[in-house]
C-alpha cells in the first residue's frame, strides 16, 4: 500500500523529481548553477548536496512566489475554506493573519509584510515544515524565491537581492554572499481556520486570487502523510529513535533542540517542560485536517493543531492541564484557548507569548539538527 501511494506522489509531482547538480569535467563549479548570478565561492556546502528539478524548472518557474499577495477578511474566505483546514497562523502586534497551507502548497514562500515587519511565511510540502522569517539582514530588506533546488529534501531558498541560497529549515545562508546569515523566525502555528477565524475576528487570510492558476484545495502529495511511508527525495542517514515520517513538534532554545512526537503530544494534550531553564508548555488540541493526506485536504483526517508558548505570567509559572476537551491552569483554573489567550477565568483576556517552533517529520528535522533530545514523559 505504501509502495502504491509513493508511486501516486511521484507521478503527480514529477516537477519535483530531484537529481543531483553536477559539474561537467573541466567546467567552473559556477556552471553548476544555470540562471543564478550567485557567488557560489562563498558556501558552507558541496554544490553536489543541491538537488534540481529533473524537468529543469529553475528559480520561481512553476512553483512561484508570492510577492504581493491579497487578502481578505475570514468570514469571506469561508466561501472557499473548510473549517478544519489548516492554516498558518501569525500575529505581530494588533495584526493577525493567516496563510492557508492549500495555497502555500503551490506557491511556498508568500512575501508579505505585518504592520510595519517584512516577513516570508514559508511551506515545504515534503518535510510539512511551515516557518515565518522577518525578511530584514542587518537592515537591509530582502526578497525571497522558490530556487528551484532542494536539499535533504527541503526547499532551498533564494533571495532577489543577492542571489545568495538559503536552507528553509535552518533560516541560513548556504551558498552566495549572505554566506554566515541567518534569518531571524517569527513564531507561528499551524491551526485550523475555524480556531484562527475565532481568536481573531478582524484577521486577514491569504486570497486565492494569487495571479496564478493552481488547483487550490487539492493535496499535491497524495497520502505522504503516513508514519509507515518514506520520504520523498530523502537519501541520507535516518535516526533510530523515531519513524522517518512521524511527526514531531520541535523547539530550539538557546542552541537547545527538543522534538515532541506527535505520538506523545496528541495524547498527552497538554505538556509542561524546561528547555534552558526556560518554562514552556506544548499544546496539541484537535482542530486542523493534514494538508498532505487525503487527494482534496477538506476530507483528510484532523491530526490537530499545536501551539509552544511560555508558560508564565507577569513573572508566575503556570502549570498547564488538560481536561474535559479544554486547557486550564491549576494556579487560576483560568481556561485557555489553542492560541495561548485566555478565555475565561481570573485571567481572562491574558496572551501567553508564543514561542517559535515547528512542526516537521522528524527525517527532516534530524538531517539539520542531529543533536535533537527527544521528549519522554516521566516514567517513560
Amino acid at each position: 500500500m505504501v509502495r502504491k501511494q509513493h508511486k501516486a506522489i511521484i507521478a503527480a509531482t514529477l516537477i519535483c523529481l530531484c537529481l543531483p547538480v553536477t559539474s561537467p569535467a573541466g567546467k567552473s563549479v559556477e556552471r553548476a548553477l544555470p540562471g543564478f548570478r550567485t557567488n557560489t565561492a562563498r558556501r558552507s556546502i558541496d554544490l553536489q548536496e543541491l538537488q534540481g528539478s529533473l524537468t529543469g524548472a529553475g528559480k520561481d518557474d512553476w512553483i512561484t512566489a508570492l510577492t504581493r499577495p491579497a487578502f481578505v477578511s475570514a468570514n469571506s474566505a469561508r466561501a472557499w475554506l473548510a473549517p478544519q483546514e489548516p492554516v498558518i497562523s501569525v500575529r505581530i502586534g494588533i495584526r493577525a493573519k493567516a496563510y492557508p497551507l492549500q495555497i502555500l502548497m503551490w506557491h511556498e514562500i508568500v512575501n508579505d509584510r505585518i504592520g510595519r515587519t517584512p516577513v516570508a511565511v514559508t511551506f515545504c510540502p515534503r518535510n510539512y515544515s511551515a516557518i515565518v522569517f522577518d525578511r530584514r539582514v542587518n537592515g537591509t530588506e530582502l526578497s525571497f524565491g522558490v530556487s528551484g533546488f532542494q536539499r535533504d529534501s527541503n526547499l532551498v531558498m533564494y533571495d532577489r537581492q543577492t542571489e545568495s541560497l538559503w536552507q528553509q529549515i535552518t533560516g541560513e545562508a548556504i551558498v552566495g554572499n549572505m554566506l554566515g546569515s541567518t534569518l531571524k523566525s517569527i513564531p507561528a502555528q499551524i491551526i485550523s481556520f475555524e480556531q484562527f477565524r475565532s481568536t481573531y475576528a478582524r484577521g486577514r487570510v491569504l486570497s486565492r486570487r494569487t495571479g496564478y492558476r493552481r488547483d487550490y484545495g487539492r493535496n499535491r502529495y497524495f497520502a505522504y502523510d503516513n508514519v509507515r511511508g518514506r520520504p520523498l527525495f530523502y537519501r541520507g542517514p535516518t535516526d533510530g529513535r523515531l519513524r522517518p515520517m512521524e511527526k514531531v513538534v520541535t523547539v530550539s532554545i538557546r542552541g537547545v533542540h527538543k522534538a515532541y512526537p506527535y505520538r506523545i503530544t496528541q495524547r498527552a494534550r497538554v505538556i509542561n517542560d524546561e528547555i534552558g531553564k526556560e518554562p514552556i508548555a506544548v499544546f496539541h488540541v484537535a482542530g486542523a485536517v493534514s494538508a498532505l493526506d487525503r487527494k482534496e485536504i477538506a476530507e483528510s483526517r484532523n491530526v490537530g493543531s499545536t501551539g509552544v508558548f511560555r508558560r508564565e505570567i507577569d513573572g508566575w509559572a503556570l502549570t498547564f492541564r488538560y481536561f474535559n476537551g479544554r486547557i486550564y491552569d491549576e494556579q487560576t483554573e483560568s481556561v485557555w484557548n489553542i492560541a495561548g489567550k485566555a478565555v475565561s477565568g481570573r485571567l481572562r483576556g491574558r496572551e501567553l507569548t508564543p514561542v517559535a517552533h515547528g512542526d516537521f517529520f522528524s527525517f527532516a528535522w534530524f538531517a539539520f539538527r542531529p543533536e535533537t533530545q527527544i521528549y519522554r514523559p516521566a516514567g517513560g
